[in-house]
């Protein structure tokens, strides 16, 4: 298909869009009464369940049966998959792996942007650190992959040059290692806290996303409640752990949960790595059981997992966001 074609039914596209939309105007015009405004909010409401039915709730479904099949998607198996996930010693790798990731990239990244948020807040070069930090949300995880790899690089020193000499450590890690006389490691093939410096990564890039959230929340909390707070002698510690933290608890809730939403989906990082010497995780664990291992099944099985732990995260999300708005 030709450039103008695509133009072309683009253009007829957007004018199908506005004239459906002018006549869902004006026919709901015509009814004044209370049942024309339900009929309007029924006609916008409309196409975005179509969305949701076609775009997400069908795929999801779709998903959950498949992965009662075989690796073939033709012999029904019942709960065989997830049986696998669960009694396969390869794949409780990947349980744990993911477990670490979840447990600890939230927790950690929400802390460290709480900490630099609340030290920078009033500094006078709070500008330039909050942009210091907030840096690597702009780079790729691939990108931000590659980095950490160039940090974590490592040169075995039992090897010897032909001038007699051991190579150099290019790791920035296993130089400062090396530099002051300790054994260097190879940070990404020895599990399992391969999986940690892995972790590591990510930490580094939702740590800025978190405290640009949670430094607005601070900066929201009412001059009057610090003010009397001081009067009655609170600050330092104490002001943070009963003024501050309790001010900001839903802001908190929510960069918790969407930093563990992301970091179930994680999947670039690993797959820079390779994915080998045990690091993988669900995400990545699908993507190679589905397009390298060619096994539909499992891979589904493992789809529907992540479906089913991204679920109460979401609900528990919507619910705070609602406590929110009610305030």
């Amino acid at each position: 298909m030709s450039t103008p074609e695509k133009f072309l039914q683009m253009g007829i596209a957007i004018a199908l869009f506005i004239a459906l939309m002018s006549a869902i105007l004006l026919l709901s015009s015509r009814f004044k009464n209370r049942s024309g405004e339900r009929l309007q909010a029924a006609a916008f409401l409309l196409p975005a369940v179509l969305l949701v039915a076609f775009g997400l709730l069908y795929p999801a479904l779709k998903t959950i049966y498949q992965s009662l099949f075989d690796s073939f998607g033709t012999n029904f198996v019942g709960t065989e998959n997830y049986q696998t996930i669960i009694t396969n010693p390869d794949l409780l790798v990947v349980l744990r792996n993911t477990l670490f990731w979840v447990l600890l990239t939230p927790l950690l990244a929400t802390f460290i942007g709480l900490i630099y948020a609340v030290l920078v807040d009033g500094s006078r070069f709070e500008k330039q650190a909050k942009a210091l930090v907030f840096l690597p949300m702009a780079i790729s995880l691939v990108g931000a992959t590659i980095i950490w790899k160039f940090v974590y690089a490592y040169r075995d020193n039992d090897v010897t040059l032909a001038d007699g000499s051991n190579p150099a450590q290019i790791g920035l890690l296993n130089a400062m290692l090396d530099g002051v006389g300790l054994p260097t490691f190879q940070f990404l093939t020895s599990p399992p806290w391969n999986t940690f410096f892995l972790i590591v990564i990510l930490i580094w890039i939702q740590a800025g996303f978190a405290m640009v959230i949670l430094s607005a929340s601070i900066k929201a909390i009412p001059e009057d409640i610090i003010e009397a707070a001081r009067l009655d002698g609170v600050s330092g510690v104490k002001m943070f752990r009963h003024i501050t933290v309790p001010s900001i608890r839903p802001a908190l809730i929510v960069v918790l949960t969407t930093i563990s939403i992301a970091t179930l989906k994680v999947f670039d990082i690993v797959q820079t790595v390779g994915g080998q010497f045990d690091t993988s995780v669900l995400a990545y664990e699908f993507y190679r059981q589905f397009f390298v291992a060619n096994n539909q099944g499992l891979a589904t099985a493992l789809a529907t997992v992540i479906f089913v732990l991204v679920i109460p995260i979401i609900f528990y999300n919507v619910r705070q966001f609602r406590r929110l708005e009610a305030r």
